[in-house]
């Protein structure tokens, strides 16, 4: 009952903020008045507000300002040992901090390392939580820019990246990061600046427990799908999630953006039915693999969960199965990757699902503006497929999906299985995998769920498996960076190519993209294509497993 109880009530808290959020995003990305601190911001930078840019130029600044701030980020941690508040520790290793650096600022915070040990509070607020804003904040102007390509008439100006991202983060992650920062507090999570404590444990030996700005890291960890734990126990660790109810609000503030973007999609197409749809098919997606997710951890396969009566094992006894499972879910059907259990100690089956989400390309919801974007590339494909099944010319919102823009889909589409699968193959060529912890399926599970978190930006771990070493640090920082960006150049390519058109009237054969039928075969779509491409891989590992 009490999971019950957790999962409606989470339901019910998206589904009551969809619309009053959605449209206050809305009135963010389409307003045209600036405040002081805004206007300070452009003076500083050098932009002028009013100005337009075309997709080539939106993009190139969403990756001029991706370079600098990668490049900064590595080197404030190569001199982390003679920054304030660096409480001792030395300046980072070059591999890790090159990892870091592009986990980070790709919106993915993986880590090969462990937070307290490692960081220093000042490399953690000033470094860290500032990619952790402004890495989502970047996901979310992607989205728009592509939203503002389905709803323009013959433009080829999508917008000011510089604008955007500016008040993305100074009127919609910052505010709310406020306000949860200062529940988590009130909830028990550290806020302070303390190099640490040194406290006996209940068996009398010494322990050294470290404080740090942990609240105020973790609300936007959570609400930018960022995922970055301060400490190595992530959202597991009671100084970061100590109760159930911080568990319920840290799962609501990763749902919260993602699942209310279709409703800003809504509104700059002039219909929100449209939104609707969108949102249906995120819905149906997520409801089956938490529903999945949950009944293969409460089903316990194996034969010690099995006899004890339930799959206990690298969970928190606080949040219990269904806590951990929802939180699995949800952490990897978006791009957030943070973790209140051990995911490699779940189930065979039970572990195959977060793998499986990522899959999917995390669009059920996904992260801050990469789930609507990728979810509206599905959109295209599948707009595609009924026209060949129909024979016509295939149209979405009025604008024609022709050559070129099935290129720019379908070349989206292939990046991430490709990173994924070839970096997996590489890892076992070289004898990478070595460092697994596990031989067999399992062992394969835990090679592939490392690129396929890499690859779709999402940074949450399967840890059985030794990644802190300089070929792991480098391949996987490679496959983030490319899964980022690769991606988001596409988008935007075709952003630009749909802003062009003049939109055609509906016909008798315009395939209607509000309806059931249209929800049901965007989410078929994506099952399908998934299935085709990683189903011999999860053959391999996680089913290998869980059906012997």
């Amino acid at each position: 009952m009490a999971g019950w109880i957790f999962v409606l009530s989470l339901v019910a808290a998206i589904v009551a903020v969809y619309r009053p959020f959605g449209d206050y995003m809305y009135r963010v990305v389409t307003g045209t008045r600036h405040n002081a601190v805004e206007r300070t911001v452009y003076k500083a930078v050098g932009v002028d507000p009013q100005a337009g840019q075309t997709w080539g130029v939106y993009a190139r600044s969403v990756l001029a300002f991706s370079a600098v701030s990668l490049l900064f980020l590595y080197l404030f941690l190569r001199v982390q040992d003679k920054l304030w508040l660096s409480l001792g520790l030395p300046a980072v290793t070059d591999h890790i901090a090159w990892n870091t650096a592009v986990s980070f600022v790709t919106n993915t915070n993986w880590q090969a390392y462990s937070g307290e040990s490692t960081m220093g509070h000042f490399v953690q607020m000033a470094g860290l939580t500032v990619q952790n804003f402004v890495s989502a904040s970047v996901g979310i102007a992607v989205a728009v820019a592509l939203m503002r390509g389905f709803a323009a008439k013959k433009k080829t100006l999508l917008g000011n990246f510089w604008v955007d991202l500016t008040r993305i983060t100074l009127r919609i992650l910052l505010p709310i990061c406020v306000l949860a920062t200062l529940i988590f507090m009130v909830a028990g999570v550290v806020q302070n600046l303390s190099g640490g404590t040194d406290v006996t444990t209940l068996t009398g030996a010494a322990q050294h427990v470290t404080g740090g700005p942990v609240a105020s890291q973790e609300a936007i960890k959570e609400l930018g799908t960022n995922g970055g734990g301060f400490y190595n126990a992530n959202s597991a660790h009671p100084f970061e999630n100590p109760t159930t109810w911080t568990n319920w609000l840290q799962i609501f503030l990763i749902l919260l953006i993602p699942f209310s973007l279709p409703r800003v999609f809504g509104r700059m197409v002039g219909q929100n039915r449209q939104g609707y749809a969108i949102a249906a098919v995120m819905a149906i997606l997520a409801i089956g693999s938490i529903a999945l997710t949950v009944a293969f951890e409460n089903h316990g396969g194996g034969t010690v969960p099995q006899a004890v009566g339930s799959a206990m094992e690298g969970k928190e006894t606080r949040y219990g199965v269904t806590g951990s499972a929802v939180f699995a879910a949800a952490t990897t059907l978006t791009s957030t990757g943070a973790v209140n259990s051990f995911h490699d100690s779940y189930t065979a089956l039970g572990g195959m699902m977060p793998m499986v989400n990522m899959m999917l390309g995390e669009v059920a919801p996904g992260g801050t503006g990469s789930g609507l974007y990728g979810m509206l590339i599905l959109a295209v494909i599948t707009v595609f497929v009924a026209g060949l099944m129909v024979g016509r010319t295939p149209e979405y919102l009025g604008k024609k999906i022709g050559a070129r823009e099935m290129k720019l889909a379908s070349l989206y589409f292939l990046v991430t299985p490709i990173l994924v699968l070839a970096g997996t193959a590489v890892a076992f060529a070289t004898g990478n995998n070595t460092t697994a912890l596990n031989l067999g399926p399992h062992g394969l599970s835990e090679v592939l769920y490392a690129f396929t978190s890499a690859a779709n930006n999402n940074g949450s771990a399967f840890a059985g498996i030794t990644v802190n070493t300089g070929w792991w640090d480098t391949a996987l920082g490679l496959a983030m960076l490319l899964g980022r960006f690769l991606p988001l150049i596409l988008v935007l390519a075709l952003a630009g190519s749909l802003a062009k058109q003049q939109p055609v009237p509906e016909s008798e054969g315009t395939l209607p993209t509000h309806q059931p039928l249209f929800v049901g075969m965007v989410a078929g779509v994506t099952v399908v294509l998934v299935a085709l491409t990683f189903l011999p891989a999860l053959a391999l590992g996680p089913l290998a497993e869980g059906l012997s």
